[in-house]
């Protein structure tokens, strides 16, 4: 097997630089006019309009979303936030179906090169993944613990709304005076989903409440500490360079929108939602929902990109169960453990050496070694991959608001323009739940050759039309992640067995997420029967298991695209080993995996299978 870096990255076949204005790109070239050029030609003039038209349509839509212009990191429209109301998404509906016609009115299909094929393909199928979700949009909980609304805006004023000079402070209150607008659109579509009984299970109400009532604690609204809205913007404005009375000023207005604006706004929600607990009950599968089979089904397509049955998917869960166990008991028996798999996953929840201590020192120690595992895999990529990420990496701790709720590790991208890095953010709140042999495993999913090399090298494909940039399937996006935690292991860069075991106990807890999520929500299991499962067969802290069983109930199908993503990659990673021998080149392989942005996995094994055919 090659694994020198001998060729470069597999580019797009056109390189078009893509800017952000609002001009209409030309119309696609007809039939007609074939006659004036020659066949060359033609699919040039052809790809190129096909291009400019999916360009033009993404400016169309971040022109309608100010929050997905903050989290690219642009400086426009700062003091909006997004219309989420009924009508905006029929709006929204009606654009795609539009879209669907215009393309396959406007453009020949057949006169594309391959790049662009694959674009108008994707392009196809993310309008027709969109419309299918949009069918089922009163079934997807709105607000649920994990990341609801209620939370991600705070995150994003916190996180994302720059505040560099006196402009960028007072859109920062103008977004505050908008959170009534904003918040009350999603609560009236939760409301009709009350009225029409879907409501979350009952014990999901309390977290909700609680991260309401985390926003609006502390100064203006009480006498404890700052809240953390406040909190960001006296920061930030407390760092420019402006004039002392006008600082104090636009603290006293961001007060008044504070009271005025965010304390009702959040009143209201929890409000709601004391009165949506009362009616709600203990079932925790969708399956109770009206046409709660449909509804379970569509997700499992859109978060696997295939049609795998919930029983197909929870029979690949079961025997990769197995599996893994298997590779688990040779590791646990050349650390010389004599007990059995499920002794030595009680050994390491509750030996305090497998912990860092919970307190400050400890949360710095795991952020800081953490980064030195990330920086050292940077270090040896050359040797798996020819290209490599420009952004930069930080790791950083979940801000307390929200770390209640939040999941126990992420990723958010870097900014378009390279002003923001991306973020590995490592939820901190209990160290006892962070068991210090996945942190290397953690550290490669989140970072690198993880989540920040594929989103950012995808980000960074000057050749890909930016729906593809920045699209995101999430078999491909979490099934790489997955996939990559294995590949340092191939340069011994897990340190001793127990990491290494820490990387088999993160794939088993994925491998787990199978069969819990389709026990969920096709078999009826209840809250404890998953939370049984996944304390008998894989290695995390009760805590974090408990939590992530809460994670699948709300947020259902979305846990099965990991495994199911990394078993593709692995599959085809073999297909190809086996029919180029020492012909196949590792480097050459990764990188066409990540050439092509986000795409579906059957797009992916097409990929792979004309690039094995044609070598």
């Amino acid at each position: 097997m090659k694994t020198a870096k001998e060729s470069p990255i597999l580019r797009p076949h056109f390189i078009t630089a893509i800017t952000l204005g609002l001009l209409w790109g030309p119309l696609g070239c007809t039939p007609s006019s074939q006659s004036s050029l020659s066949q060359t030609d033609y699919i040039l003039h052809e790809s190129e309009a096909v291009n400019d038209w999916f360009n033009d349509r993404f400016k169309d839509e971040l022109a309608r979303s100010p929050i997905s212009q903050t989290t690219l990191g642009l400086k426009t429209n700062l003091g909006r936030l997004d219309d989420v109301s009924q009508q905006a998404l029929d709006e929204e509906a009606a654009l795609l179906r539009g879209w669907q016609q215009d393309l396959s009115r406007s453009f020949d299909e057949d006169r594309l090169d391959e790049q662009t094929h694959l674009s108008y393909d994707l392009f196809l199928y993310d309008i027709n993944d969109r419309l299918e979700a949009y069918e089922f949009a009163d079934h997807q909980y709105i607000f649920q613990h994990m990341s609801g609304p209620h939370s991600r805006l705070p995150a994003l004023m916190i996180n994302r709304h720059p505040i560099t000079n006196e402009a960028e402070a007072e859109s920062y209150i103008r977004r505050l005076t908008a959170f009534n607008a904003y918040l009350g659109a999603y609560a009236q579509r939760a409301q009709k989903q009350s009225e029409a009984g879907i409501l979350l299970p009952r014990f999901v109400y309390p977290n909700l409440i609680e991260a309401c009532q985390n926003i609006i604690t502390g100064a203006p609204f009480t006498n404890e500490g700052q809240s953390p809205l406040y909190a960001a913007f006296t920061a930030k404005v407390d760092a420019l360079d402006i004039d002392v009375d006008r600082k104090t000023t636009l603290k006293q207005e961001a007060e008044r929108a504070l009271l005025d604006y965010v304390e009702p706004t959040y009143q209201n929600l929890i409000s709601m939602f004391s009165l949506q607990e009362i009616l709600s009950d203990d079932q925790d599968g969708v399956w109770k929902l009206p046409r709660g089979e449909e509804f379970y089904k569509s997700r499992l397509k859109h978060f696997t990109t295939t049609d795998m049955s919930a029983e197909e998917i929870h029979e690949i869960g079961l025997k990769d169960v197995a599996r893994i166990q298997d590779e688990m008991r040779v590791i646990m028996r050349a650390i010389g453990y004599d007990g059995t798999l499920q002794e030595f996953f009680t050994h390491l929840r509750t030996d305090p050496k497998f912990t860092y201590s919970n307190d400050e020192a400890g949360r710095v120690r795991y952020i800081k070694e953490a980064t030195a595992y990330i920086d050292g895999m940077r270090e040896n990529l050359g040797a798996l991959f020819s290209a490599q990420p420009q952004a930069d990496l930080i790791v950083k701790r979940v801000e307390p608001f929200r770390e209640a709720t939040a999941f126990f590790a992420f990723y958010n991208q870097p900014a378009a323009d390279g002003s923001r890095p991306g973020t590995y953010y490592i939820n901190l709140k209990d160290m006892n739940e962070l068991p210090v042999f996945q942190m290397q495993a953690l550290a490669y999913h989140e970072g690198l050759p993880g989540h920040h090399m594929q989103i950012s090298m995808s980000m960074e494909q000057l050749g890909l039309p930016k729906f593809r940039a920045l699209g995101r399937h999430t078999a491909y996006t979490e099934g790489w992640a997955l996939y990559a935690e294995s590949v340092p292991a191939e340069l011994g860069l897990y340190t001793d067995p127990y990491q290494d075991f820490g990387r088999l106990s993160m794939e088993i807890f994925r491998a787990a997420r199978l069969v819990v999520d389709t026990g969920i929500h096709a078999k009826k299991w209840t809250r404890e029967q998953a939370v049984t499962y996944m304390l008998e067969n894989t290695a995390n802290a009760e805590g974090d298991l408990r939590a992530e069983v809460d994670r699948y109930i709300v947020w259902p199908g979305q846990a099965t695209a990991y495994k199911i993503g990394m078993i593709k990659i692995q599959e085809l990673r073999a297909r190809a080993e086996d029919a180029l021998g020492e012909e196949f080149d590792i480097t050459e392989f990764h990188d066409l995996i990540l050439a092509n942005g986000s795409v579906p996995l059957s797009s992916l094994e097409t990929i792979i299978t004309e690039w094995i055919e044609s070598k």
